[in-house]
């Protein structure tokens, strides 16, 4: 029964957890608090089994979703809507990033937030459920619901709990997210009624349109593309669509920009690899349209990267240095090759863990000194050793240094953009310098030195909550590091798959031998010619009128004929 049904499960414990706050009077501060840590605790307790679980079950063919739950037009059948949930192995790893950071995000709340916290935690509690919907669902429209419903949440975070310039954050957010959301709402719409054209049903299911979408063609086809081309890609953000993101983390909530930037922007480049390509892999493949997402990827490489390296607020700073690394994960989809788009899933989780734990850090300062400019700091390892020591491995694993986590994903996302187009490895290099040069200097502005502003001599060093917070991304950052070969195992089937299917639908592809050795015909021995003496030379037959004949290719079967046949002297 619970193994039936763990995907349900895991998606409705952070809500259960908003029920029983709605029991609990607003002044009891502390029990909120802990009813909040306790669901979100559970969120990711109850989603353990499924590490286990979906490893045994990894290299099934068949289903190709696995822990499949529900069935097509089984919730509104009116419409063809369905309550459908299953996740291969790209959502599996993205859901576990979502639990075990939702628990972290609002444990690093507990002394953050102070007004209105019952409001804070329900919506925090929400927004984990959206999240986690939107890499469950397997029906459109079930995941047009959770994709708007984490929107509402996420708004008011930023907008009620957030900084001086909250209002404009979080409306600017919000304007930009919905705009992206209506244009992915109408291809939605077209995907569902051409469906119906070509099969006479109604229906949402993606199984069935992973079937028909493609059949789409022509100018149609190019504009559903960039119509989910949009809408995901506002959400990563690219460039140019990233001028909400900065805004928004900064005036954000140290939890909110956890979660913002761990999990939020990953819906962007998830809905890029599940519905905008394997819906439309001919118009994905087209020259143009893959240069010009590959150019917009490389371009926000570098773009915030430099930005990044004029920043003075270490917020901004760590904003915009996520501009730059999602950008590798773009390239490493829109190259569109299976060692990159592993690459790409790769390097969006490690992001989760390593600027997930950036903002931690900025956010603990934050909370003792009340500013994150740059100027207002140094020597702070003197006086907080373990936060330095702390700072300095996440910071090492987001410039991706090697037996680090980044690293695991940068690498193989240059491979295979050096194996399609050197020009466009060569343009991609900077972003790493870059992101070394920024990171580096901030920790050597923050950390090292004399301790120069009276305000600093006395800052306390973490306590066992904030630590409790740094282990498991700590701990992460090492293992992915060292041993990242489980994580490539478990993305084979669906980067596979992917693969076949942009190859298929590729103009001019020809597929592969997969084992030349196999496939080549195995060389044969000459047939053996007749054994002529000297002095018996075979006289030229006399020529004769008669029809061309095809040239038979001479095999084995053929050569004892030819052997056996007569011979004039």
């Amino acid at each position: 029964m619970f193994r039936a049904h763990i995907l349900s499960i895991v998606l409705f414990t952070p809500l259960v957890g908003v029920f029983v706050l709605m029991l609990v009077p607003k002044e009891n501060k502390n029990a909120i608090r802990w009813i909040a840590n306790i669901f979100a605790a559970l969120g990711f307790l109850v989603s353990l089994p499924l590490v286990p679980w979906f490893w045994a079950a990894k290299s099934d063919v068949t289903p190709y979703f696995k822990f499949a739950e529900g069935s097509a037009n089984n919730w509104i059948p009116s419409i063809g809507a369905g309550y459908q949930l299953g996740i291969d192995g790209i959502s599996f790893l993205l859901i576990m990033l979502t639990t075990l950071l939702g628990f972290i995000s609002i444990l690093s709340s507990w002394t953050a937030i102070e007004n209105r916290v019952k409001e804070y935690y329900a919506w925090f509690l929400v927004l984990q459920t959206g999240m986690l919907g939107v890499f469950m669902a397997n029906d459109f429209f079930l995941f047009f619901v959770f994709w708007e419903a984490m929107l509402v949440p996420m708004y008011l975070l930023i907008g009620i709990w957030g900084g001086p310039r909250k209002l404009y954050a979080a409306i600017k957010f919000f304007l930009y997210t919905l705009s992206g959301s209506v244009l992915m709402l109408l291809g939605i719409l077209f995907l569902y009624f051409h469906h119906h054209v070509l099969t006479g049903v109604y229906t949402f299911s993606l199984e069935a349109l992973y079937a028909t979408a493609p059949l789409i063609t022509g100018k149609a086809a190019i504009l559903l593309f960039f119509a989910f081309f949009i809408g995901f890609a506002i959400k990563v953000p690219m460039f140019p669509f990233h001028t909400w993101l900065p805004d928004a983390h900064v005036e954000a909530p140290t939890a909110g920009s956890v979660i913002l930037a761990g999990v939020l922007l990953k819906m962007g480049t998830y809905g890029l690899i599940r519905f905008s390509l394997p819906f439309f892999p001919a118009v994905a493949t087209i020259k143009w349209v893959q240069g010009l997402l590959i150019t917009l990827s490389l371009i926000g490489i570098i773009y915030g990267a430099l930005v990044s390296l004029v920043q003075k607020d270490m917020k901004k700073l760590v904003a915009y240095s996520s501009v730059s690394h999602l950008g590798f994960c773009t390239l490493g989809i829109f190259v569109f090759n299976s060692m990159g788009i592993a690459g790409s899933v790769i390097q969006q989780i490690n992001h989760g863990i390593s600027t997930g734990a950036l903002f931690l850090i900025v956010g603990i300062l934050y909370e003792r000194r009340h500013t994150r400019e740059i100027s207002e700091y140094g020597g702070i390892s003197t006086v907080m050793p373990i936060y330095a020591t702390i700072s300095l491995i996440m910071f090492m694993s987001s410039m991706g240094l090697p037996l680090l986590n980044g690293f695991v994903g940068e690498f193989p996302i240059m491979m295979a953009t050096f194996m399609v187009s050197k020009t466009w490895a060569i343009w991609a290099v900077p972003g790493v310098v870059l992101a070394a040069a920024y990171l580096l200097w901030l920790y050597q502005r923050v950390f090292f030195g004399t301790v120069t502003n009276p305000k600093n001599e006395k800052l306390l060093d973490l306590n066992a909550r904030e630590i409790a917070t740094f282990v498991p991304l700590v701990a992460l950052a090492l293992l992915i590091g060292l041993f990242p070969q489980p994580l490539f195992k478990i993305l084979d089937q669906p980067v596979n798959h992917l693969q076949a299917v942009i190859d298929t639908h590729r103009v001019g592809y020809v597929p592969p031998v997969v084992n030349a050795q196999q496939a080549a015909p195995a060389p044969q021995e000459a047939p053996a010619k007749p054994i002529v003496a000297p002095a018996e030379k075979p006289q030229p037959k006399p020529l004769e009128k008669k029809s061309v004949e095809p040239v038979k290719t001479l095999t084995k079967a053929t050569a004892p004929e030819v052997a056996a046949s007569p011979r004039k002297s």
